[in-house]
């Protein structure tokens, strides 16, 4: 029997002093955090929410989220997170198909919460940025202690970004997440007395909200917070905080990488770990920002299925080159064929995972559910290769697969390519349907300030590195590339009609 907001009432009675959520130039300690957290659950109990109820928390990255998050796991809730750029509908379907008792919302982004809400009868209650509360938070008696959960019990359920259809409810239990924990004291070694943790992450998405969140607070080390997202900003966030640890997905890491002036090694000379998740990070990033700052970038990897990890390379390991490491600490790792059955080392095949951080599986349904788990093995959907070592390398998602005139076309490959280009930026490459082939190579393109590039050039340029089926035949460059709110790449929101029909440039 525990509760995800124990550790916060253990770090408080140790040394109420010590720092836990660190935002710009405020701090907030585990003193404070003990004290709003005990505010937040004994209102929501006192309102009726009991253990297993679920909770919808719409807000941003910072102190606020933190506090709320942890006193409604305190209360027993089951914590549904949601970005706070959500549209009513999206809201809604959370709420229709989640049963949510209540609504906790940060107040400059509540409209489409109450929107949804309102329709079906629900509160909303505001949060507002502290040392104040709302309203809504008064008048309540503090809960002493956190509400006993089981270890089977469901702790938060995270809705996927719905690639493959409507959003699902992925379930994480209390023991699940109490392993990731455990796995995260093997794998990163972390001392509360020397680490500082940091992320510029969405807290609402299980990489921001398990990975660096609960796991610094879970083991004491002060997190800081940085929203939104600036490239400059986070340089000067780890300089100025010394952190150790950092987090982020591709896209952060490319946008430092191009901040202009004389920013490098100095402003990073306190981080000992830089760790890249979400989407696949380019070989020709990870050298170069090593060049730059002096840090090697770690990829790992994970989904909202697996509690946002699954493998990593231990700390006091070199990490090989295009490798996300080995299964973590308490996890299996298989690479299977489409019958699914264990494929020879070097072979792709899809990635199958099993241990206790996978999910139970999604929020009411079982059909969904029997698709991805297989005797407690959930199948990932996204094709890999392991080495003699263990070693997993990520080739790509299995629905993104390219089958261009029969040959498989792995986009990941083409994109470490075009990477590599000196005016290229970033890249996505797609499958667009073709009368002839079946699909056709295609690649949407972002170029650094002040560069051009023609189509034919880039293609000659690709012809040298790759064989000529897996050239982008179509290529179009953009001003940006649509990304989700975590940062990564949404493939689906590329205009393929677009990349069809776009003029040489």
């Amino acid at each position: 029997m525990s509760n995800l907001a124990d550790a916060v009432l253990a770090h408080a009675a140790d040394d109420p002093t010590r720092v836990a959520v660190r935002v710009g130039q405020h701090d907030v300690s585990y003193g404070e955090l003990r004290d709003l957290v005990a505010t937040v659950a004994g209102r929501v109990a006192g309102a009726g929410v009991s253990p297993g109820d679920r909770v919808v928390l719409v807000a941003p990255t910072g102190a606020e989220f933190v506090a709320a998050y942890y006193g409604l796991h305190a209360a027993g809730a089951v914590v549904i997170t949601m970005n706070v750029m959500a549209t009513a509908p999206e809201v809604d379907h959370v709420l229709a198909d989640s049963g949510a008792r209540l609504v906790v919302a940060w107040h400059a982004a509540a409209d489409a919460a109450r929107s949804a809400a309102g329709e079906r009868g629900l509160p909303v209650w505001t949060l507002t940025p502290l040392p104040q509360w709302g309203e809504e938070w008064t008048g309540a008696t503090p809960l002493a202690e956190p509400v006993d959960r089981a270890d089977d019990e469901t702790a938060i359920i995270i809705y996927t970004s719905g690639t493959t259809g409507v959003p699902k409810g992925a379930e994480l239990a209390v023991g699940g997440i109490a392993a990731l924990v455990d796995a995260a004291r093997h794998q990163l070694r972390f001392d509360p007395a020397v680490d500082r943790n940091g992320t510029a992450l969405p807290l609402f998405h299980v990489y921001g909200q398990l990975m660096v969140m609960h796991i610094a607070v879970s083991l004491g080390t002060p997190v800081s917070l940085l929203h939104p997202f600036d490239a400059a900003g986070m340089i000067a966030m780890i300089r100025d905080h010394r952190l150790t640890f950092v987090a982020g997905v591709p896209a952060m890491w490319i946008a430092m990488l191009h901040v202009p002036g004389d920013a490098g090694r100095k402003d990073l000379a306190t981080l000992r770990a830089a760790s890249s998740g979400g989407a696949p990070l380019p070989a020709e990033v990870i050298d170069a920002f090593e060049r730059r700052f002096g840090v090697r970038i770690r990829e790992g990897y994970g989904l909202s299925e697996t509690s946002g990890w699954a493998t990593s390379t231990p700390s006091d390991a070199d990490a090989k080159p295009g490798t996300v490491g080995r299964a973590v600490h308490g996890m299996q790792l298989e690479v299977r064929d489409a019958g699914g059955r264990a494929v020879p080392t070097g072979e792709v095949g899809e990635v199958w995972v099993k241990g206790p951080i996978v999910m139970k599986g999604y929020w009411n349904r079982p059909e969904a559910t029997a698709e991805v788990l297989r005797d407690g093995w959930l199948r990932t959907g996204d094709l890999g290769t392991l080495d003699a070592d263990g070693e997993l390398r990520i080739v790509d998602r299995l629905k993104e697969m390219i089958i261009r005139g029969g040959y498989n076309v792995y986009p990941r490959e083409v994109e470490e390519v075009l990477h590599a280009h000196p005016d290229i930026v970033e890249a996505a490459v797609v499958g667009v349907p073709d009368p002839t082939r079946g699909e056709e190579v295609a690649a949407a393109v972002v170029l650094r300030d002040g560069a051009t590039l023609d189509a034919d050039e880039l293609r000659r340029w690709a012809k040298e590195r790759l064989s000529a089926y897996k050239v982008p035949h179509l290529v179009q460059v953009l001003p940006a590339l649509p990304k989700g709110p975590s940062g990564k790449i949404l493939k689906r929101a590329i205009d393929r009609e677009g990349l069809r029909t776009a003029p040489p440039t």
